[in-house]
């Protein structure tokens, strides 16, 4: 049995009977990082053997962890914090030991995007998870154009040392007057939730230093209801995104957001560009 067990985010209190019972009686635990599941098991009183499972693994550990189930041995999946699969690791695993008939139950608990939708003041009946954003500036300037037009609320993580480049990026690509909320370091001591314009949080961000610790979810309300796609202006999204980003991924977030001919909206960049060099 493959054990997907969420664990704290925060407070150690948050951690449910059942994944207290499980991580006790599991064969393996399987964990992110094996210095922190450590002192979660500790706290716990449990002494269980620990294997590291995380982003870099390679196939071998996979299938040491494959090997033993198909044994007939019980392995507990956990994360640093929180739910595993969002955002972390588990894919690969959960999907080789379903291939291979190996049962997988989830042990539900903590999910930190779960519980910022739950106290942000936004729209939660229809949101979209986007985890982590590029780190690169463009790459992730082009990510945010193609849900500029997302009618749903927008959760996203964040690296503390990216929060700020965050916020100057939505502020480019999606304005400064959309809500937003930052929930930092939820369920512990310094646990925090600033609400307002994007433009007003990423002044409170930059004045701050200290919204720029710890972990953090950012959300943001959905686009204004715009039923008639082929009513968007290319033209304007072109005119918006140029001076943004390299042309050829400009083209690619107004088609998507637009719903019109690539072939046309590059042929109608390159005249906007062309226009514009020539002055």
């Amino acid at each position: 049995m493959l054990y997907i067990v969420a664990t704290p985010i925060g407070n150690l209190g948050d951690i449910t009977r059942r994944a207290i019972e499980v991580l006790s009686s599991a064969d393996i635990v399987a964990a992110e990082d094996t210095r922190r599941s450590r002192v979660l098991l500790s706290h716990l009183g449990i002494s269980r053997p620990l294997l590291a499972y995380h982003d870099h693994s390679d196939e071998r550990r996979e299938c040491e962890l494959l090997a033993e189930l198909q044994r007939g041995r019980s392995v507990a999946l956990v994360a640093d914090a929180g739910t595993p699969l969002i955002s972390d690791p588990g894919f690969r695993l959960v999907r080789a030991a379903r291939e291979a008939g190996v049962d997988v139950v989830c042990v539900p608990g903590p999910c930190a995007a779960i519980a910022a939708l739950s106290i942000a003041g936004l729209p939660s009946d229809r949101f979209v998870f986007e985890g982590f954003l590029p780190a690169r500036e463009s790459a992730r300037k082009a990510r945010l154009a193609t849900l500029a037009a997302e009618q749903r609320t927008l959760v996203f993580y964040e690296s503390p040392r990216r929060v700020l480049a965050l916020f100057e990026d939505l502020r480019a690509v999606l304005g400064g007057e959309r809500h937003a909320v930052l929930a930092r370091e939820l369920t512990k001591i310094h646990e925090t939730l600033l609400r307002g314009s994007i433009a007003e949080l990423h002044d409170r961000i930059a004045a701050d230093p200290e919204q720029q610790l710890g972990e953090i979810v950012v959300l943001i309300h959905g686009a204004p209801d715009c039923p008639d796609r082929s009513a968007v202006d290319g033209d304007s999204l072109l005119r918006a995104l140029l001076p943004r980003l390299p042309l050829s991924e400009a083209v690619d977030c107004a088609a998507e957001i637009s719903g019109l001919p690539r072939n046309a909206l590059y042929r109608q960049a390159l005249t906007l560009r062309d226009a514009g060099e020539s002055r």
